[in-house]
């Protein structure tokens, strides 16, 4: 077995994170297997539901890689439920405010710490003694910076007690500041407010992460500071090796293929 996605989080290293969001078991398998420190099972965008999330927990877990869930929203239900099933870490999306960070910790841990309800269905299965104590030591907390209102209380929402990591997401940070979704970054001041962020990152202490479309914006922001990467999805991995093999089948090279998108 791996390392739990806390020991990832203690160590100094750079981590590279798979992202599923094809609804399938198998897909996350897939992705457990090519060597990533960790998968994230997308819930808010992928087309992924709670009955196709669990068995992709399950097919992680035979890999032994940890599984991050992004879920849909900053809501207890979404968050309790993922970490039951299995999760060892959340990604929230749109947090915007000290007093939502706060939301997210409280539902991620148990009391005294947080209002996390008893019921680790399946988190415990794999982990020795579980109870309250280790599953808030274990659980990590990533809180998505991508708002004006994110980056306006950066560093509030950084100096809440249980925010282990921001993860960035380049294209909603984009679109709320004015500027065309994306995730190559032109924009000068698309590249300040994603500098912005790593450095109140490294102020408090928290891991910054971020979503990219290629391994060169990898090494750019890895440049920067960040330590917590995703490249594409299964999605869009699968769709982009497809068309490649259409395009470059023959030697004249004549076929046109449609053009990939961020997610897929």
């Amino acid at each position: 077995m791996g390392r739990s996605l806390r020991e990832l989080w203690d160590g100094d290293e750079a981590t590279i994170g798979g992202w599923c969001s094809i609804p399938s078991p198998f897909s996350a398998e897939l992705m457990g297997r090519s060597g990533f420190d960790w998968v994230c099972i997308d819930t808010q965008h992928g087309v992924i539901g709670y009955d196709q999330m669990m068995p992709m927990l399950q097919a992680l877990s035979i890999t032994g890689t940890p599984a991050f869930v992004r879920v849909p929203w900053n809501q207890p239900d979404h968050i309790m439920k993922s970490l039951d099933a299995g999760a060892q870490g959340v990604i929230v999306p749109m947090v915007s405010s000290a007093a939502e960070a706060e939301a997210v910790v409280a539902a991620v841990k148990y009391p005294p710490r947080g209002m996390r309800s008893w019921g680790p269905i399946r988190a415990a299965l794999d982990v020795p003694d579980y109870s309250p104590e280790v599953a808030n030591r274990r659980t990590v907390v990533a809180v998505m910076i991508e708002t004006p209102g994110g980056v306006e209380n950066l560093d509030a929402i950084l100096s809440v007690p249980g925010v282990d990591a921001v993860y960035v997401g380049p294209s909603d940070l984009a679109l709320g500041h004015g500027m065309a979704p994306t995730l190559k970054v032109e924009d000068p001041e698309h590249e300040r407010l994603i500098e912005a962020v790593v450095e109140g990152c490294r102020r408090h202490g928290v891991v910054a992460g971020i979503h990219c479309d290629s391994v060169e914006t990898v090494r750019r922001w890895h440049a920067k500071g960040y330590g917590m990467f995703t490249v594409g999805s299964d999605a869009a991995l699968m769709r982009q090796a497809a068309t490649q093999v259409v395009a470059t089948a023959f030697e004249d090279g004549r076929r046109a293929v449609p053009k990939a998108g961020q997610y897929a």
